[in-house]
């Protein structure tokens, strides 16, 4: 659903427990301790630390917390957004593969990942090369008060997008200024619109390609929606999940893990559904994508720091943590077993938007795996040729052929971008 991105305005959608002494780092760290980088906000970076404290009261280990500053070297662990991914396929040789770090040393990496997290994070032989510690995918959310207004039945979320078109209009009808929203527009209405129509929007090579008819067509419909005021656009990143969180739109596609910090909307009775589909391309409904927060390994430090940071990982991946993951942070679990046990310990918004998740995983996929929003030049040129569209009427055509065209000299001027997988 990992820059990486959208410049995700650089801002993780993590939800750790708030400790307030988690976030002090010790003065003069031992020579062998670990560092772990990151871009988060103030909030999240609290939160991240009482991860890390967690982790110094159960094993007597510790990890420092670092921030990740433009051109600096990889840290001994890197939690990178899909908005940030750029750096990590067009500088491979500043990162070793997870499987690799942990070999070294000794400490077992016994986990079976979930077949809809492997994309991006496994290599040709199926071992992990980063850890997807908070993927998500694409879902509809919806205020169930609101389509009670709009006398539609509250339990019953549309399919398609031309069903979701009539709910558009009958919310319009009842009052509402915003009946439809989107967080991450690239993310959802170009990569997984392209994946679930079975048309991804790259090739095997690496080159996009999403500029054929069920794009074209689903961005001109989103250009008809933008007239009628069924559509409204906020922004590149996640600036329209607050307009659903303050309850003035009534429907939003974004990242499944967003039901978390929905939870205090205001006036807000919480649905959620797949990520709808055209029901007139061929094949029907293919599976929409995972993706999220990946922890990576900086390349070239010391033996005794990958000791560190391999136990680290492996207290990631313990059974309990991963459980804790799903259940407070709204992410997709990292093992079947994690995802069975999670569900008894969700509340009903999280075993709800867990399920709609999985129900917008399910099918057989394309074999495409690199996304437009894991490369920030590419993302940036769609971004702005999509809201030309929505914003000034340019035609779909045009601007997916423009979007297409530029962001291939973007992937020609850095032939890494075009490999899904640095490693």
């Amino acid at each position: 659903m990992l820059p990486v991105v959208r410049s995700l305005l650089l801002v993780l959608p993590l939800t750790f427990s708030l400790s307030g002494h988690a976030a002090k780092a010790p003065a003069k760290p031992a020579a062998s301790e670990p560092t772990l980088a990151h871009n988060l906000d103030a909030v999240n970076e609290a939160r991240l630390a009482d991860v890390v404290e967690r982790y110094r009261k159960e094993t007597g280990n510790s990890i420092r917390l670092v921030r990740i500053e433009k051109g600096d070297k990889p840290a001994t662990l890197n939690l990178l957004s899909r908005y940030q991914m750029s750096d990590v396929l067009s500088q491979p040789k500043d990162f070793v593969p997870l499987h690799s770090m942990m070999s070294r040393a000794g400490v077992p990496l016994s986990v079976t990942l979930s077949e809809v997290l492997k994309p991006g994070v496994t290599d040709a032989r199926g071992r992990l090369v980063a850890l997807p510690v908070i993927y998500s995918t694409p879902v509809l959310f919806f205020n169930k008060n609101a389509l009670r207004k709009a006398g539609l039945n509250p339990d019953v979320a549309p399919k398609t997008w031309f069903e979701m078109q009539g709910y558009l209009d009958k919310l319009q009808s009842a009052g509402y200024d915003c009946p439809y929203t989107s967080s991450w527009p690239v993310w959802v209405h170009i990569d997984n619109v392209s994946a679930v129509s079975g048309v991804p929007a790259t090739d095997a090579k690496g080159s996009l390609k999403f500029n054929g008819l069920p794009q074209v067509k689903h961005v001109a419909m989103m250009a008809t929606w933008t007239k009628a005021r069924y559509f409204r656009q906020f922004g590149y990143g996640n600036e329209a999940s607050q307009r659903f969180r303050d309850g003035q739109c009534a429907m939003i596609t974004t990242d499944s893990r967003e039901y978390a910090d929905f939870q205090d909307a205001r006036g807000v009775e919480l649905g959620v559904a797949p990520l709808p589909y055209h029901d007139d391309v061929y094949g029907g409904r293919r599976p929409a994508l995972a993706d999220g927060p990946s922890l990576w390994v900086g390349a070239g430090k010391p033996a005794a720091e990958y000791r560190q940071a391999a136990r680290f990982v492996s207290f990631l991946l313990s059974p309990e943590i991963q459980v804790e993951l799903v259940r407070s942070y709204g992410g997709l679990p990292m093992t079947e077993a994690a995802r069975l046990a999670s569900l008894s310990r969700l509340l009903q918004d999280g075993r709800q938007a867990l399920d709609a998740a999985y129900a917008s995983l399910q099918g057989k996929a394309n074999s495409a795996e690199l996304r437009v929003s894991n490369v920030d030049g590419a993302r940036i040129i769609a971004d702005e040729e999509l809201s030309a569209v929505w914003s000034s009427g340019k035609p779909a055509k045009a601007a997916l052929d423009t979007a297409v065209s530029r962001g291939n000299s973007v992937l020609g001027a850095r032939p890494a971008l075009k490999k899904a997988q640095p490693f």
